[in-house]
Parts: C-alpha cells; structure tokens; sequence
C-alpha cells in the first residue's frame, strides 16, 4: 500500500512492540501498515462512522489481517480500555478535536506510553496543553503535502518516559513553531515560515487599507504585523544556526 508522505511519517513515528489504535482510523490504513511491516503485532482500527469503519475493514480484510486488526465503533477513546493499544494514533483532525478526544480520554492516560498527534490546525493550543499536563513532546516533524503543512508529534506518558525531560518555562516561540523544528531548521520548516511571511504580508496590506475605517480592521492589522515581527524573528534565529 503507498501511503502519503504524511501518514508514512504519522506510521514511522510509532514506537512500540506491543498493539496500536488508531483514532478516527478513516479507511485503516494506518493500522494496516503498522501490522503489515510487522512495528506492532496487533492494532484496532477505531472510528466513530460506521461508512469509514466499513472501508477500514475491507482494507483489513484486503491485507489478510482480520486475526491481528479488530475495528471498533467508538467515540473517540470512548470504547478504548486500559492495556488495550500501548501507542495511540490520533491525526487527520483539527486541534481542538484531538484535545477534546484527549480530555475525555483521560482512562487511557496511565496506560498509554506513546501519543502519536497530528493536529490540522490550533497546533500551539495542543502543544501548550500537553505542557500543560506534563505530556512530554519528544520529537516532531513536519510535512508539506498538497499544498498543506503537516506537523507530527511524538508524545510520551510522563511516568515511563526515561529520556529527557522539559517541563519548565516554555516560550511562545515554542508553542507556536515547536521545540523540534526550530532546533533542527529542516528545510521544510524554513519553507513554512517564509510562506507565513507572506501570507501575513498580504494580510497585513489587505487590513491597512480598510483600517482607518474599521475599528475591527484596525486591530487584525495590529496582531498580523505582531506575528510578521515573530515571524521574522524566528526565521533570523533558524537561519543564524543553521
């Protein structure tokens, strides 16, 4: 099965021996995969659509591994249980879904060693809630597929990570662009940023010339100009060290 850059990257950032679930699994290919290249011995394909669910077990069924894959009609975490999948696959959503299935998810804190996220959008809200709640990001990535960005994260249960650490002061630098990407300058990430810059310019300029007569207006040309600043900011550094 060919897999896009994004999901090779969401299958390739699991790391465990035991089972996987993947949340909101669309046509299982995920699980597939995972089981397929043999990374863990069991997964659950877990979706709360019975037509995406549907497609996921005829994939199963396609691939030969109806004994190793189970699907499962769930709202979210809802129907996961304790032990069941040692890794969690949550991508393909907006942020706020994902906190949302985190939040009413929170059986499955103990038991889970590894979260693999891929949040479409309102990434700095679910990196500042898993700092939030101690949930200690250990790599991220970033991909540009189909005119989009892409960003992956690898999330560990702060009880059995035994590798470094980093829950004191985070900047908004962080939150926004994260830790990783702005260490490594990859040269996806710098593409991202440049693309930001202008598309804040030409907001920016869209909002000037309705400003003087739209106090709303006015103060969306504020918080633009503000991020270009950041924005620039943080391409100065990445470029600076690398």
């Amino acid at each position: 099965m060919k897999l896009s850059d994004r999901l090779e990257t969401v299958v390739s950032f699991v790391a465990c021996e035991k089972s996987a679930a993947d949340i909101g699994t669309d046509h299982g290919h995920v699980p597939v995969e995972l089981v397929r290249r043999k990374i863990v011995p069991r997964a659950l394909a877990m979706d709360v659509r019975k037509g995406p669910l549907s497609k996921a077990e005829e994939n199963v069924k396609a691939a030969g591994l109806e004994e190793k894959i189970e699907t499962r009609l769930s709202d979210g975490l809802e129907k996961l249980r304790p032990g069941e999948a040692e890794a969690v696959v949550i991508a393909g959503m907006g942020g706020e879904l994902i906190l949302h299935i985190l939040e009413q998810g929170s059986h499955m804190w103990e038991s889970v060693n590894q979260w693999v996220l891929s949040p479409h959008s309102e990434i700095s809200k679910v990196r500042q809630w898993l700092w939030e709640h101690k949930f200690p990001i250990v790599r991220e990535s970033m991909v540009y597929e189909e005119g989009k960005y892409y960003t992956i994260l690898d999330v560990r249960n702060p009880k059995t990570w035994d590798g470094p650490v980093s829950l004191g002061e985070i900047s908004w630098k962080q939150f926004r662009y994260g830790e990783f990407l702005l260490k490594e300058g990859a040269p996806v990430f710098i593409q991202y940023l440049e693309d930001e810059e202008r598309k804040l310019l030409a907001l920016s300029e869209t909002l000037r010339a309705q400003a003087n007569t739209s106090e709303r207006a006015a103060e969306r040309l504020k918080e633009a100009e503000e991020m270009l600043l950041f924005n620039r900011e943080v391409q100065n550094e990445v470029q600076r060290d690398h």
